[in-house]
């Protein structure tokens, strides 16, 4: 059965044509569509096809060029994603990124690995009727899991095989940690930072380290696998504080790590202490646009308190997951937050995702990682 066909605005030709794969809602002409409908789109030139729904800014999903993907498209997808894997995951890791979503040709979805289990998140109502079963038959087939799961808002959601444990152990570069998978931020992990974890790692030989917005404490656990002499995590969360220590025994590093239950804000304001390596990691400032100038001036205000916290000579390594937040905009906070906190600094690194989480050029939105590392130094008189 062909899908039915919405005429879009010639204005949109260029940007169908060039595979980006969003359409934004307040594009679309009347319609009848409902959530899960496959639609062709038509502008100018270009068509496309991709899935509606009915929720959210964006109200198409595209998937292909021309006609409805079936199950051989959709395998692969999945086969090209899991060979880009085979050769960018590094040795010693069994927690990593599958699918990611648009990165993989496959919008509105992504797919975890933790160990023999893969955790899958959509975010739209119409690709999980639309294009979820596929993909899943698709990563049975080819990876035959010991189970795969759906991550919703009440929990996980058995799809195929057996359901995980409320927690299990899985490796980086040979590092062991903590995954919770029913309760824990995202699929379980943040995956993302892994390769900006090894950075940390290379930088913290015989440093004393402070990890903000700490989580599970993975830049903790990596700052002292590279010969940190102590690191203390901060996190307001009791939970994942909890997780944090026990990654730390996991590892054979629990007596040379702290955590510390805090306000983040409030612990620098209080903290008078000072460490050769700090880390700042907050979580996502902004969900919209409306809310990027408060994102800023919050980004501004932690990173002049982490700055104020380094020695002279030492580092700050500095994360931004707000996808509001440019790269260029983030350096500009970076150096407001320097003249704030007296400090001269220099760019030593940039960074973004694990290469298992590919971007495309034409979606410069898919870039919402920034990683950078500062190296601190005292004014000149």
């Amino acid at each position: 059965m062909k899908p039915p066909t919405l005429t879009l605005d010639p204005s949109l030709e260029p940007a169908l044509a060039s595979g980006h794969p969003w359409i934004y809602r307040n594009h679309l002409p009347p319609h009848r569509l409902e959530d899960g409908d496959w639609v062709r789109l038509v502008a100018g030139r270009a068509e496309a096809v991709g899935v509606y729904d009915a929720q959210g800014q964006v109200a198409v999903r595209i998937y292909a060029r021309a006609g409805v993907p079936d199950a051989a498209w959709f395998a692969a997808r999945v086969g090209e994603a899991l060979a880009l894997r085979r050769k960018r995951i590094p040795p010693e890791t069994d927690a990593y990124r599958l699918l990611a979503g648009e990165g993989d040709f496959l919008p509105g979805l992504v797919a975890d690995r933790y160990g023999r289990y893969l955790v899958v998140k959509t975010y739209s109502a119409g690709v999980r009727r639309a294009v979820l079963p596929a993909v899943v038959k698709a990563l049975g087939r080819a990876e035959r899991p010991r189970g795969i799961v759906l991550r919703t808002t009440g929990g996980l959601e058995p799809l195929y095989g057996e359901p995980p444990p409320p927690k299990l152990t899985v490796r980086e570069y040979g590092l062991r940690f903590l995954a919770d998978l029913y309760h824990g931020q995202k699929t379980g992990l943040f995956l993302d930072q892994r390769e900006n974890r090894r950075t940390v790692r290379e930088l913290a030989s015989g440093a004393r380290v402070l990890n903000l917005f700490a989580y599970n404490g993975g830049f903790s656990v990596y700052a002292l696998a590279g010969g940190a002499a102590f690191a203390r995590s901060v996190d307001s969360s009791e939970g994942a504080l909890a997780d944090a220590e026990e990654n730390a025994r996991l590892n054979g590093f629990r007596e040379r790590h702290e955590g510390v239950r805090a306000d983040v804000f409030e612990f620098l304001n209080a903290h008078e202490e000072r460490y050769d390596l700090v880390v700042l990691d907050p979580p996502s400032l902004a969900r919209n646009r409306g809310q990027l100038r408060a994102a800023l001036r919050a980004y501004t205000r932690l990173g002049a308190g982490a700055l104020r916290r380094v020695r002279p000579g030492g580092w700050l390594a500095a994360a931004s997951c707000t996808a509001q937040v440019s790269p260029e905009a983030f350096r500009e906070v970076l150096a407001e937050a320097a003249r704030r906190a007296g400090v001269r600094t220099q760019i030593v690194h940039e960074a973004g995702h694990a290469p298992d989480h590919p971007l495309r050029p034409e979606f410069p939105e898919g870039r919402y990682l920034k990683f950078v590392v500062l190296r601190v130094l005292e004014p000149i008189g």
